[in-house]
């Protein structure tokens, strides 16, 4: 059906998420239109703002997927607006309610990121059906809407806006796919920018922060990877391969994959290069053709976003050939202190060329059919009882979910105690500022109360001003559909402006409703700030969780994952190049868990100086975690080449066995590190199997792709040691740590 939406409509939509915010303004704008033509605008603003809840609710997925959502959110809107409409005249069960949706609904969260959202929104309607019913009347003579019928506008603002999502997700189904995949393409081309800098041979480098650059961001690629996989498997049936354009999409993803592992992969600590070959060429042009295929991604790109042909016009064929012929020349000269890097140069060219190859087949006009296994993980849970067992895998105080939850609740409760003293008809926005305020994490709630607190400000400042000079209602009620829009597009990149723009729609609603904009203005700023410091408070008193004692769990999940990739990728050099679901599944963990390990470091970054005196460590350890993975990836592009000669069975048999006792010795880094306790001081096998992996089979012979990259990997394990014995001695004991055996 994606061929029958008309073009300009497709192209908005592949845009910036002007889809989104168009749906928006469609449902605020005729629910406008319905108050400016019944004369009930008193009853306006909880319709509009179950619109706004709904939206807020949704998540990108199929129409079908949509609307079992949509089932979901108005059942849970229906139940919650309806209690807090009973329990209106009964301030302590109200703050009951309210306090139990907020626990209950965040845990919910653990189901899913469709669930999460739906949750999220739902503790969000609840201070709207609280705030909508005695905000009706602040003025007197203002007419006024009882409580049931508040909750029932909700409900149908809500499931007003909800059928629009499902009827335009009908029509045009894969938008969001092609959205999804051109910020792929465009991630991977910043990253493949970023890698081009590890090659530029220039004395004085700082290269550890340019591990750290790339290790940030790997992790956003990791995060555009995992969005495009749920906009994909939300769209394909259970049990059959996707067709038509759904498949071109998916030969797509499967490209962009390839391309991350061969982007991500490291042959040797190229920094080392730099003396040895700084007479030569030969860096700078690896740095040019990287620099040229991380130029055709994002061509590739924004050729999808636009929904254009995806050409890629980077000349890679031409600088290819020069590193090429920059090579030979170099063996050529027979110096043998080149002969070294140039085995792994020769390696990094083979790699290059690969990754030209995928992007030369992602830019095909002629789409080919999708072989092998095409499965991709499906992670959603399929049952009530699955989903209940990811909630109760919460309910522990050492879960930073559980401790969100509970924070929460209590600083709703705080807030509460403070709109008592303050404004007990009136301060629910207290309850609103707090709820949003409180984040998980103590860098993103300071950021989010500075956000807050500054776009409230601006949006207070600029909704008085235009109130003044539009005091027309149709004015009014149109810069409050801009003000819905705005935040929409804006939430997630500049929430200051989306803060402003939600405040003005806010004021107009309620201007236009029941003439009570400019008596918001005041109370509105005291309450934000107000609520803003109690949500500070809380995350500082209950239950902080701060991110520096999660910080050596994370790394031991990471180096966990790189050896189960290991153990994946070693028996392909001997069985052949095989892109299974279940080494798709191992890659795909390994990479995750490396971002993870960089969101954490990046949350601990922004903590109080006294909680984060090992940063330093922390990031050495992310640098070398991040090496490591690389010289896996690097194992995993060349798949193809054998171990060794196809008569070798001793090399074949010695990368076998090296792998598996590399793979041992990370699993027990990673135990020493969940265990808060010193690595081994023997160094585990590592050293051993260093020096027999880079003796090459031959005099004057390079040793093989895997045998040279295994020992790299065993090179790395000792800088990792350092790195994980410096964490566990300077930072603090995390919080499972006298539970792990």
């Amino acid at each position: 059906m994606d061929h029958l939406a008309p073009q300009w409509l497709q192209r908005l939509g592949a845009e910036i998420g002007w889809a989104y915010a168009l749906r928006l303004a469609l449902a605020l704008g005729s629910v406008l239109a319905l108050g400016a033509a019944t004369g009930q605008g008193e009853r306006m603003v909880p319709l509009l703002l179950g619109v706004f809840a709904s939206a807020l609710a949704e998540a990108d997925d199929s129409w079908r997927g949509r609307l079992k959502a949509l089932a979901v959110t108005l059942a849970c809107f229906g139940g919650v607006g309806l209690a807090v409409a009973e329990l209106a005249d009964q301030p302590l069960a109200m703050l009951a309610a309210l306090l139990a949706c907020s626990f209950v609904f965040t845990l919910l969260g653990a189901v899913g990121g469709r669930y999460r959202a739906i949750a999220a929104a739902t503790i969000i309607l609840a201070l709207y059906a609280a705030i909508s019913e005695p905000a009706q009347s602040p003025q007197p003579g203002a007419p006024h809407v009882p409580a049931p019928l508040v909750a029932a506008l909700l409900l149908a603002g809500a499931a007003w806006y909800g059928l629009l999502s499902v009827l335009w997700s009908a029509a045009t189904p894969l938008l969001p796919v092609r959205h999804a995949l051109a910020g792929l393409f465009l991630a991977l081309g910043d990253y493949l920018r970023l890698k081009a800098a590890m090659f530029e041979p220039v004395r004085g480098v700082d290269l550890r922060e340019r591990r750290l650059q790339l290790a940030r961001s790997n992790a956003r690629v990791v995060a555009a990877l995992n969005s495009t996989k749920e906009s994909i498997v939300s769209r394909t049936a259970p049990g059959r391969a996707p067709e038509g354009a759904l498949a071109e999409l998916l030969r797509l993803y499967f490209i962009a994959q390839d391309i991350h592992e061969r982007a991500s992969a490291s042959h040797y600590p190229y920094g080392d290069w730099t003396e040895v070959l700084f007479h030569s060429d030969v860096l700078y042009r690896c740095q040019r053709v990287l620099l040229l295929q991380g130029d055709g991604c994002s061509e590739l790109g924004q050729a999808l976003r636009r929904r254009g042909p995806p050409t890629v016009q980077a000349p890679h064929g031409p600088a290819m050939a020069d590193l090429h012929d920059s090579l030979a020349w170099l063996r050529r000269q027979g110096q043998p202190e080149w002969r070294q890097p140039l085995g792994f140069l020769r390696a990094v060219a083979r790699n290059l060329d690969s990754l030209g190859a995928q992007l030369a087949l992602a830019a095909g006009s002629q789409a080919s059919p999708l072989r092998g296994d095409v499965a991709l993980l499906d992670q959603a849970p399929h049952s009530l009882a699955e989903a209940w067992a990811r909630v109760r895998a919460q309910l522990h105080v050492r879960s930073a979910l559980f401790r969100h939850a509970v924070r929460l609740s209590l600083a709703l409760a705080a807030a509460w105690g403070a709109m008592q003293f303050t404004d007990p008809a009136h301060g629910y926005w207290i309850m609103m500022t707090t709820l949003i305020v409180c984040q998980p994490t103590y860098g993103a709630t300071v950021a989010r109360l500075a956000q807050r607190v500054g776009g409230t400000v601006l949006g207070l400042v600029l909704g008085w001003a235009l109130m003044r000079l539009f005091p027309q209602p149709l004015v009014q009620a149109l810069l409050a559909v801009a003000g819905g829009v705005v935040f929409f597009v804006t939430r997630t990149q500049r929430y200051v402006v989306a803060t402003a723009a939600v405040t003005l729609m806010v004021l107009m609603l309620f201007n236009h409703g029941t003439g009570a904009g400019f008596a918001l203005i005041v109370p509105r700023l005291l309450d934000t700030l107000v609520g803003a410091a109690i949500a500070a408070a809380a995350l500082l008193l209950v239950l902080p969780d701060w991110q520096g004692r999660r910080l050596g769990a994370a790394a031991a999940d990471a180096l966990a994952a790189s050896a189960a990739y290991l153990r994946r990728i070693a028996p392909q050099y001997a069985s052949g190049r095989s892109d299974d679901l279940a080494y798709r599944i191992a890659r795909r963990r390994a990479h995750d868990t490396d971002a993870a390990l960089s969101m954490t470091l990046s949350h601990m970054l922004r903590e109080p100086p006294w909680v984060r005196r090992h940063a330093r460590a922390g990031q050495d350890l992310l640098a070398s975690t991040h090496t490591l993975l690389g010289y896996l990836s690097a194992l995993g592009a060349h798949r193809d080449l054998r171990a060794g000669p196809a008569s070798d069975a001793a090399a074949d048999d010695l990368a076998a066995r090296a792998a598996q006792a590399l793979a041992g010795d990370i699993e027990a880094l990673a135990q020493a590190l969940r265990s808060h306790t010193l690595p081994p001081p023997d160094g585990g096998q590592a050293q051993g199997w260093l020096q027999r992996l880079r003796a090459p089979p031959e005099p004057n012979a390079d040793p093989p792709v895997l045998h040279a990259q295994l020992a790299q990997v065993a090179r790395q394990l000792q800088e990792l040691r350092a790195a994980a014995a410096q964490l566990v001695q300077v930072a603090p004991a995390p919080l499972h740590a006298a539970r792990v055996k």
